[in-house]
């Protein structure tokens, strides 16, 4: 059994409206729900999950419910968000799979790490369209025309280290927001930002910004 399957059981079968939890070969696992119907899912152990991966892993597993990018540093390219999203199958993080047993919103959930900042930044008027290019990754075209590309940085207190790692392995950004409601960027973070060429923001900033002339 692989490593990433083992750790994911144990803590499916922590959950309380689980019946059973069981590796059905590969990164598959079939999990039996109290009153509802059963879950199908790949926990897979990359680094990164892009279009053709995850068509790949339907395509194996044509019930396919959820995938489950189990290491903390698994990104998402958009293609394969927009594939699985189409196909009605969830996708994220081994924290979004355990909280959507919970919810029994397997199929619709979605990162639970970007999922509530993703919505905010949709229901703003003076945005008129969002392009998903990698998990924490955002293209954002305004009413007015203004072109953005956001990344979306999780850390309590983003470093200069986590501005510029976003950096190198999605490319240049327009503004990096610290998305964790409870953290602050670091002066070293916004810094390395006006280093780069981006800013580093909070909501109520990049709020105020989006919705300025």
């Amino acid at each position: 059994m692989k490593w990433q399957i083992k750790y994911a059981l144990q803590k499916i079968k922590e959950e309380t409206n689980v019946i059973s939890a069981e590796n059905i070969g590969g990164d598959a696992v079939h999990i039996i729900i109290r009153d509802q119907p059963d879950i199908f899912s790949v926990v897979s152990d990359a680094y990164k999950i892009d279009e053709a991966q995850a068509k790949e892993y339907h395509t194996k597993h044509p019930n396919l419910d959820f995938l489950c990018g189990y290491r903390k540093e698994c990104i998402w390219e958009g293609g394969a968000i927009s594939y699985l999203e189409r196909n009605g199958i969830g996708w994220g993080s081994a924290g979004t799979l355990y909280s959507a047993i919970s919810s029994g919103e397997v199929n619709v959930a979605s990162h639970k790490d970007y999922s509530f900042s993703v919505r905010i930044i949709n229901q703003l008027r003076v945005v008129k369209s969002v392009i998903r290019e990698f998990d924490r990754i955002l293209s954002v075209t305004l009413v007015n025309g203004r072109h953005l590309r956001i990344g979306m940085v999780r850390e309590y207190e983003p470093t200069a280290d986590a501005i510029r790692t976003l950096w190198e392995i999605c490319g240049p950004i327009d503004i990096a927001w610290n998305i964790n409601p409870n953290g602050t960027p670091t002066l070293n973070a916004i810094d390395a930002g006006l280093e780069l060429g981006c800013k580093v923001m909070k909501w109520e900033e990049l709020k105020a910004f989006l919705q300025s002339p």
